[in-house]
């Protein structure tokens, strides 16, 4: 048995409890992970609240969590190259609130010891989402791309791997957040009344595309406007909306694995130096509600992560 956060019915924070659950040993490509700490995602409350339901349907109790970072405590068959007590993050599809969770190996990665636990649970879901977005939108050098929900957990790590790659970014934010976006090589715009003047005086030369990692509503009508077309506009937050406008949205079911590849980008950053991910508050597992009410409410610099 392992201690985990989960909930029995679709709800608000508080329908989140501690439970007991059991954990079966790894199979084929599996490792079981004694885990240290949580990132929290969007995702998470939108599950939880039953909002992603035809997505993301759970079996109750449920338990939430996307990320973690941890000690490898066994390892399934035909895993190599991973022992007990190797330290690793990874990506998981849910079962990230516990104590224990099995984690497919091919979304995992080492963790130097140089990286602390709560900056290792922050890797995962955001890289991964930063280097699918980067690579669905066909964004290059020497382009310019809007990032809206630029401050976030996913929009810091992007905006880290676009200036990497020779993207520049213009990105929306609160303006608490606004020096926060020039310290990672963005130009910070605000969002509300006029959004659309401020973007196109921060870009002078025109906006090639644009992510939406906020899903407030009218940035899709907004981003299709400056950028000229719905091809060349990506959301990871506002499905419906999506739909709506004729912009692609991606929820991580592509074909294309890029957990590795993001792994490697981010670790190349963090070994450079120059890899920031700010943490907006760190809680114990034992308060995800309290967790989930702050992601719910948004303008978060950087990520919310929980201790177990």
């Amino acid at each position: 048995m392992t201690k985990a956060i989960a909930f029995s019915a679709y709800g608000g924070a508080d329908v989140l409890h501690p439970v007991d659950i059991e954990l079966p040993a790894p199979g084929p490509g599996q490792v079981r992970v004694a885990v240290r700490t949580v990132g929290v995602n969007p995702l998470d409350h939108k599950v939880r609240s039953g909002a992603m339901a035809g997505m993301f349907p759970v079996t109750f109790p449920a338990v939430t969590g996307y990320e973690l970072a941890g000690v490898v405590e066994e390892v399934g068959p035909d895993v190599t190259g991973l022992a007990p007590g190797d330290e690793v993050f990874a990506a998981v599809m849910g079962g990230a609130y516990a104590e224990q969770a099995l984690v497919a190996a091919e979304h995992l990665a080492r963790k130097p010891a140089s990286l602390g636990w709560e900056e290792a649970a922050a890797i995962p879901v955001a890289a991964e989402t930063a280097e699918r977005a980067l690579d669905l939108l066909g964004v290059e050098a020497g382009q310019t791309l809007l990032v809206h929900g630029a401050a976030g957990g996913v929009g810091t790590v992007l905006l880290q791997f676009a200036r990497a790659r020779g993207i520049t970014v213009v990105g929306t934010a609160s303006e608490a957040n606004h020096p926060h976006l020039r310290d990672l090589g963005a130009s910070p715009v605000t969002y509300g009344a006029g959004l659309a003047e401020r973007i196109r005086a921060a870009a002078p030369g025109g906006i090639d595309r644009a992510l939406d990692a906020a899903g407030q509503g009218g940035v899709l009508p907004l981003s299709v406007e400056l950028t000229g077309s719905p091809d060349k506009v990506l959301t990871i937050a506002d499905f419906v909306g999506a739909a709506e406008h004729g912009v692609r949205f991606t929820g991580g079911a592509e074909t294309v694995p890029y957990h590795q590849r993001a792994y490697a980008a981010a670790l190349a950053l963090h070994e450079a130096g120059t890899l920031r991910l700010p943490l907006h508050r760190v809680l114990p597992l034992a308060e995800a509600a309290e967790a989930h009410r702050l992601s719910e409410h948004g303008h978060l610099r950087g990520k919310i992560v929980l201790t177990v």
